[in-house]
């Protein structure tokens, strides 16, 4: 059936939607993970497929060459990411930490893409573009290219949207009942965690200005010039911005045209699994479980957590496949790997459950597959994907501190024999897949739509262009309240007068008639 479905999202991306005449696309990423990337791929080769021009700017160059695709290699500028964070780091900075550094190193590492050779040729090239697609993630290395080059922007966010490229499509975002990124709430959130979600939407507004746009505002006129646009202007210059997020996990949301949700582009099924592996998944009279933390966090834990999973695994029917290097005193039903395909095992039958710390990537693939989680977040998006997945009735949360032989069991033993986690993930997943277009077909879609009409300027709402107090209406109601303020005042002074009237007025007409 996956095979299937693959096969026809093809066919269908291929023929069925519009053609539109050939582009030249330019796709610029600084990903140096491998995970990331991958969204951003899906979409470039589907595209050069139809037969655009595509020139992609990244880290990842294709093994074999592809028609239409041509890569602009930068890898020399970046770091390889891949097992990069340590899970107690990430824990012990939780968002703030992490993202504090992400954006420290994403910001030195801009310099470094914007002097690399390749891209000095780029910006000093004559090359047309009739739309650049960049990421909407950290510091934005990218913004200038299309102001440079005149050519429309679209954005993909390989996350749930951030609060501050909500303003850059004019997207409405309320944190009374919008959870930001980086917190464990709910949309169904009571007062304490609306203030501290409120808080929090200030917080990352001034952290995002802060510390990128300022540092990245006197990055680009140093390469650029000193006329370019401030960053938070080139931002607004976003013709489509492509999220991956989908409401039937993410919660629904009010949306502009120029925001459309793909939540799950990354998935195409078709990957099979190595015979072996798939040997081994068949073979298990009890199932299998699959413990990952991706691929950014190190599988390596603490030394008290290792050992709580070692012994708790040593008590389970079911066979492990666990992504870490390798290490001694395994039981027999546990395999390590520092790589195993994610998406084709979380898709075998036999496989029961999914020990995730909740990232993106692999939450949606764990939906779509229909496979309960045990989730253990550890920073960024991780805790509002975890709670978002237990209040669906699809995940058991385990506190990384409190990870314990008997606190493992438990929670597996909870998903696996609790026979309305596995039901409410097969319910997700009917509803996660049930949309009129993939979203890969969906992007491709949106995509073509705003080269069709060179930049869509129409599906852009005039809220980019007011300042904060004016989308707020604070100068509206400013002025209504000193129109209140003033008729108010001047009734006041009515009332308090009135009795100096009539006192003035019986004073008056006792005089007279004594007169």
């Amino acid at each position: 059936m996956v095979n299937f479905h693959f096969i026809l999202g093809t066919f269908f991306a291929l023929f069925c939607v519009d053609k539109t005449e050939n582009a030249n696309i330019l796709a610029m990423t600084y990903y140096s993970t491998r995970s990331h990337f991958n969204i951003f791929e899906v979409l470039l080769k589907a595209l050069a497929a139809r037969g655009h021009q595509v020139s992609v700017v990244g880290c990842f160059t294709q093994t074999q060459p592809i028609a239409n695709y041509t890569d602009i290699s930068i890898v020399e500028s970046l770091p390889n990411v891949t097992n990069y964070l340590e899970a107690e780091f990430m824990l012990r900075f939780r968002f703030i930490g992490t993202l504090w550094k992400m954006y420290q190193d994403l910001s030195g590492n801009c310099q470094k893409i914007l002097e690399h050779p390749n891209l000095q040729k780029l910006i000093k090239g004559d090359q047309k573009f009739d739309v650049i697609i960049t990421p909407f993630m950290g510091p934005e290395c990218y913004l200038v290219f299309p102001y440079h080059f005149n050519a429309p922007l679209i954005g993909l966010i390989t996350s749930v949207a951030h609060n501050w490229w909500d303003d850059g499509t004019g997207n409405p975002t309320n944190p009374a009942y919008i959870p930001n990124i980086g917190t464990p709430f709910t949309q169904n959130m009571n007062f304490w965690q609306r203030l501290v979600n409120t808080l929090w939407y200030v917080a990352t507004k001034f952290g995002q200005y802060f510390f990128s746009e300022i540092r990245m505002d006197k990055l680009m006129k140093e390469i650029f010039g000193p006329d370019i646009p401030p960053l938070s202007q080139l931002r607004n210059y976003a013709s489509l911005v492509l999220v991956n997020s989908h409401f039937s996990l993410n919660y629904p949301r009010p949306a502009v045209p120029a925001f459309v949700e793909v939540g799950g582009i990354h998935i195409q099924g078709g990957e099979k699994l190595p015979k072996e592996l798939e040997t081994y998944l068949n073979n298990a009279e009890h199932g299998a479980i699959l413990f990952s933390f991706g691929s950014i966090v190190k599988g390596e834990v603490g030394k008290d957590q290792l050992q709580a999973f070692i012994d708790a695994f040593s008590t389970l029917p079911q066979r492990v496949l666990w992504k870490i290097d390798r290490i001694p005193g395994l039981p027999t039903n546990v395999i390590t790997s520092k790589w195993f395909p994610q998406f084709a095992i979380l898709c075998h039958p036999k496989v029961r459950a999914f020990i995730t710390h909740g990232g993106m990537l692999g939450t949606q693939e764990a939906v779509y597959c229909g496979v309960p989680m045990v989730g253990i977040p550890l920073g960024l998006d991780q805790m509002y994907n975890v709670r978002n997945c237990v209040e669906k009735g699809v995940a058991v949360e385990l506190d990384y501190y409190s990870i314990a032989n008997e606190t493992i069991i438990a929670a597996l033993n909870a998903v696996i024999n609790d026979s309305s986690y596995r039901s409410n993930a097969k319910q997700l997943s009917k509803r996660f897949t049930d949309r009129p277009q993939s979203p890969l077909d969906t992007a491709i879609y949106w995509t073509e739509y705003v080269i069709r009409h060179r930049g869509a300027p129409h599906m852009r709402t005039v809220a980019v262009e007011l300042s904060w107090y004016q989308y707020l209406l604070l100068d509206v109601i400013g002025v209504l309240a000193a129109i209140i303020i003033l008729i108010s005042y001047i009734f006041w002074c009515g009332f308090i007068s009135i009795p100096k009237i009539i006192k003035y007025l019986y004073t008056r007409n006792k005089k007279l008639k004594f007169t």
